[in-house]
C-alpha cells in the first residue's frame, strides 16, 4: 500500500492523544521542515459523533476542550498549518438538547476565533456533505459557528461523494456565506458513494481513492482537495462486525488503494 505511504493524509487530533501540544508541534515542526503545510483534523469535541455513536467520545465537557484547543494552538504556533475542526458537529448538532447546542457553537467560536488568530493557519469548519444538510440551514449553523472568522468550510469528510457534486453543493454554500472558501476530502471518493446499502458512508466495499492532495482544484473556492480521512481506517463496526472506528484495516486500505483514480 505504498501510495497510501506517499500520499500527505491529515494528522487526527483529539481526546486519545496525551501530550497534545508536544505531538502537534513535532507534525508542525516537520512539515516546516520539509516546506510544506500541516493539516491536522481537530476531532475532540463534547458528545462527538452523537448521531452514529462510532466514534463516540471527545472531551467530558467544555473547560476541558477549551484547554484542549489552546494546547493544539501552542503545538502549532507560528508554522503553517490548515486545521479541519470538527467533522460531523454541526451536522450532528439538531441531535443535541438546546443547553448543549448553545455550548458546541459556543466551543467551535473559540477555537475558531484561537486558531484563527495564530499568524499562519487557516480553520475549516464542518460543512458536511451533499447528501446531508441542504445549503440554506448549513450556511446558518455555519454563521453560528463563526465561519465568518475563519477561513470557511470543509466537506465530505469521511466520506465518498464525488469531488464535482461536493463542489457544486459548496460553492453554493459559499456565496451564501459571502465568499467563503472551502476544502474537499477526496481521500476515498474516486468511485463514488455505494447504493443499495445501509448506513452507505460506514466501510461500503469497492470503493476506491480520489484526487491526491492538491491546490490546483480548478473550483473559484475550493482551496485544496485534501486526504482528511485515512484510507484504511475504519469507519466503525457499521452493524456488519468491522473494526472499531479509526482502527487501521489492511484489507479496506488495498482495496481503495486498487480501485482508485487519483
Amino acid at each position: 500500500v505504498g501510495a497510501l505511504v506517499r500520499t500527505p493524509t491529515a494528522f487526527s487530533v483529539g481526546d486519545w492523544i496525551t501530550d497534545v501540544t508536544g505531538e502537534v508541534h513535532s507534525r508542525a515542526a516537520a512539515a516546516r521542515a520539509g516546506g510544506t503545510t500541516a493539516v491536522f483534523m481537530v476531532y475532540g469535541i463534547p458528545h462527538r459523533d452523537v448521531g452514529a455513536g462510532y466514534s463516540a467520545g471527545g472531551f467530558p465537557d467544555g473547560a476541558a476542550y477549551r484547554q484542549f484547543t489552546r494546547q493544539v494552538a501552542a503545538g502549532i504556533g507560528d508554522a503553517r498549518a490548515v486545521i479541519v475542526l470538527e467533522p460531523d458537529s454541526l451536522g450532528q448538532i439538531d441531535q443535541l438538547p438546546a443547553d448543549q447546542v448553545t455550548e458546541r457553537y459556543a466551543l467551535l467560536r473559540d477555537a475558531v476565533d484561537v486558531y484563527a488568530g495564530l499568524p499562519a493557519t487557516s480553520v475549516y469548519l464542518d460543512g458536511t456533505n451533499c447528501g446531508w444538510v441542504a445549503p440554506a440551514e448549513m450556511a446558518r449553523r455555519l454563521g453560528e459557528a463563526g465561519v465568518a472568522h475563519a477561513r470557511g468550510f470543509a466537506v465530505n469528510v469521511a466520506n465518498y461523494y464525488r469531488t464535482e457534486d461536493e463542489a457544486a453543493r459548496a460553492e453554493i454554500l459559499a456565496a451564501l456565506l459571502g465568499d467563503a472558501h472551502y476544502v474537499v476530502d477526496t481521500s476515498r471518493n474516486g468511485r463514488g458513494p455505494a447504493s443499495g446499502l445501509t448506513d452507505a458512508w460506514c466501510n461500503p466495499p469497492g470503493r476506491g481513492t480520489g484526487a491526491t492532495p492538491t491546490t490546483d482544484t480548478g473550483y473559484p473556492h475550493a482551496d485544496a482537495f485534501l486526504w482528511v480521512k485515512t484510507p484504511g481506517a475504519s469507519d466503525g463496526e457499521c452493524g456488519r462486525n468491522n473494526p472499531p472506528a479509526g482502527t487501521w484495516w489492511p484489507q479496506a486500505a488495498a482495496e481503495l488503494v486498487r480501485n482508485g483514480v487519483g
